[in-house]
């Protein structure tokens, strides 16, 4: 189980980077937004903190996107979708 939950942690970590690196978004700016550094945004990113329901609604919103499309582990075709806009 921990196991498991450790593996959703890193895909909603490598989602919200690839979502970010599509709307061209630094770190900076999204530990900007989010009123954090941009060393503690890279751990989130990188699966290495734990995201709060709050802040993963919080990332959704700056980067324009539903929350359950970060969370499914196989959102590839939603971010191809993203990189052709």
């Amino acid at each position: 189980m921990k196991e498991a939950a450790s593996l959703k942690a890193k895909t909603v970590a490598g989602n919200i980077r690839k979502v970010r690196d599509v709307r061209n978004y630094t770190q900076d700016y999204l530990a900007a937004k989010l009123g954090i550094s941009q060393n503690a945004y890279s751990k989130i990113e990188l699966g290495y903190s734990k995201i709060t329901l709050e802040r993963l609604f919080t990332i959704s919103t700056i980067l324009e996107i539903e929350v359950m499309q970060l969370l499914d582990a196989d959102s590839t075709d939603f971010i191809q979708t993203l990189t052709r806009h």
